[in-house]
C-alpha cells in the first residue's frame, strides 16, 4: 500500500490530494493507496527522521516496502496508480527528467511553503 501523507491546511494540496482520490477511489477502496492527514499525526514519520514540518513543505510517502518517498517521487508513485496518469509517471519520472522533475517540485514545495506559513495556515 502506497501511504500519503499531506498537510490539508495548505488549500493547494488539499485541493490537489482531493482531485487524486476521486480519481483513485477504486484503488482507496481496495486498500493500495491512503491519504492521511498529517495534522492529526504530526509524528507519524518521525522514525524516517521527518518531521512535521518536512511534512508541510513536501509530500511524503511510504511504500509497500515501507520505503520513504519524499516530494516528486510521492507524485509520480501517485500518477503510476491513477487511471489514465501513468503517462505523466513516464514523462516525469524517468532516469533523464527526474532531476529537473524533483528540482521543479523542490522549487515549487518552497513557494507553496513560504506562502501558507504568510497566510498563517499552521
Amino acid at each position: 500500500m502506497l501511504t500519503v501523507w499531506y498537510n490539508t491546511r495548505c488549500p493547494v494540496c488539499d485541493a490537489g490530494i482531493n482531485r487524486q482520490r476521486r480519481r483513485l477511489v477504486e484503488a482507496v477502496k481496495a486498500g493500495r493507496v491512503e491519504f492521511r492527514d498529517i495534522n492529526f499525526e504530526p509524528e507519524a514519520l518521525s522514525a524516517f527522521g521527518a518531521s512535521l514540518e518536512d511534512i508541510r513543505r513536501r509530500l511524503h510517502a511510504t511504500d509497500a516496502e515501507g520505503r520513504l518517498l519524499v516530494g516528486a517521487d510521492v507524485a509520480i508513485a501517485v500518477w503510476r496508480l491513477t487511471p489514465g496518469e501513468g503517462w505523466l509517471a513516464s514523462l516525469f519520472g524517468n532516469l533523464v527528467a527526474l532531476p529537473l522533475t524533483r528540482f521543479a517540485y523542490d522549487r515549487f514545495a518552497d513557494l507553496l511553503y513560504a506562502w501558507n506559513r504568510r497566510k498563517g495556515r499552521w
